[in-house]
């Protein structure tokens, strides 16, 4: 059976008891199992789980209720309100080599299926950027949110986990310069060119803080800049139509 829960109220005690009964349980039996899930759902609020799962959960011969397995994740992003498990050792097999790293460097990085790649300040303005991609026929290859106030460095390590992925035949950089300096994210463009070089075209869209001078810094170093994100969404879609390698 399925309950749907009211986030602002909540699961309350007489939803357990609902549950239970549904389940065919009355008197000792349904109160103790109204307990674990209260039990269950408390787990779930105060850890900031993704997934908080009991399967199974079994009923013993003297009619007492077991968890015989359980699972928990917990949302990466609410990890700095649970900095118990910050310590924990990351499942490298279950990330990606470009996940893991970003994970290490505090970037947020989702790798997808496409061939361009993304780099942004802000979720919002990735999100809006992988949707431009969409709408111009290409297909990204990720979601990388280098954040606000991103540094050189921070730049120069995205890019390398972009370039990283062997899919990657483009990379968009879409910038909007608030807290984040557009000087400094040229710079960081340019650290990644010594760093790791740069073996892929990339299409930058740069406005915001100091945005004359990043202009002018990638511009001096012969890489274009353009004013709109979605020319700039194009152009990295015709790249990869005209064999951008």
């Amino acid at each position: 059976m399925k309950v749907l829960i009211d986030p602002v109220y909540g699961f309350r005690s007489h939803h357990a008891n609902h549950v239970a009964k549904k389940l065919g349980y009355i008197g000792r039996q349904m109160t103790e199992l109204a307990s674990i899930f209260l039990k269950h759902y408390k787990v779930a609020q105060d850890f900031d789980a993704e997934l908080a799962e009991m399967n199974p959960l079994a009923e013993t011969a003297e009619g007492k209720f077991v968890a015989a397995d359980t699972r928990l994740i917990i949302d990466d992003n609410a990890l700095f309100r649970h900095k118990e498990f910050k310590s924990r050792p990351i499942e490298e097999a279950e990330l990606s080599p470009q996940e893991l790293k970003a994970q290490k460097s505090g970037l947020a990085y989702v790798k997808l299926d496409g061939d361009v790649g993304i780099i942004g300040n802000g979720a919002g303005l990735v999100m809006a950027t992988l949707d431009a991609i969409q709408l111009c026929g290409g297909r990204p290859a990720n979601f990388l949110d280098v954040g606000g106030g991103a540094s050189a460095d921070m730049m120069a390590v995205a890019l390398d986990i972009v370039l990283s992925d062997p899919n990657v035949r483009a990379v968009f950089i879409n910038i909007l310069g608030g807290i984040t300096r557009c000087d400094e994210v040229a710079n960081g463009i340019l650290e990644a060119q010594k760093r790791v070089g740069l073996t892929k075209p990339m299409v930058i869209r740069l406005v915001g803080t100091n945005e004359e001078v990043g202009r002018r810094i990638l511009t001096d170093a012969g890489i274009h800049v353009l004013d709109s994100m979605e020319e700039a969404a194009q152009k990295s879609v015709e790249i990869i139509r005209i064999g951008g390698a």
